[in-house]
């Protein structure tokens, strides 16, 4: 799996109660009930579930910077949310690096991207928009979305700067 997460922290590696602040926001926002806010949470955090799989999948995420400077939930919240990426980036199936904000107009996507490697060999892309999400099978769009994410992984910053910056991004929010 290959993940690009654009302003907030992919679904996939978010905390419990960074999922419920951002929940909780489109309740206060009336795009959403209550009742909807505990589904989406409930739905974050079960998809989780694959990452303590005997066999987890490969998964290689890129963060754009926003994502580890947007404080979400608050100051607590978002200091545990930035703990957990530097947990989950200790596992050997997980890489994580981030794109900086110096990639400008370089960066490739606008919005949320996935790529999924099939066990068939095939690929499948998945992107999002505010209104809903798309999954994309046809080659011809998909291998443009591998070329740019495969970009993107080559203009981001290494795994260990990354990391560093995630450490920046926390020490940033310790009083």
């Amino acid at each position: 799996m290959r993940e690009f997460a654009l302003t907030i922290v992919t679904g996939l590696f978010q905390t419990q109660e960074y999922a419920e602040a951002l929940a909780c926001a489109a309740v206060a926002r009336g795009a959403i009930s209550q009742s909807e806010a505990e589904q989406r949470v409930e739905f974050v955090l079960s998809r989780q579930r694959v990452l303590d799989r005997k066999k987890p999948p490969r998964i290689h995420a890129v963060l754009d910077e926003d994502c580890l400077v947007r404080t979400v939930g608050g100051r607590a919240v978002m200091l545990r949310q930035l703990e957990h990426i530097v947990e989950l980036a200790a596992r050997p199936n997980i890489t994580i690096q981030v794109a900086p904000f110096t990639l400008g107009e370089n960066l490739p996507f606008t919005m949320p991207v996935t790529l999924l490697d099939l066990p068939d060999g095939a690929v499948v892309g998945y992107a999002e928009s505010h209104a809903r999400g798309h999954l994309e099978r046809r080659r011809e769009i998909v291998s443009v979305w591998e070329r740019e994410y495969d970009q993107l992984v080559v203009e981001a910053l290494p795994k260990a700067a990354s990391l560093a910056l995630v450490h920046k991004a926390r020490r940033e929010l310790t009083p």
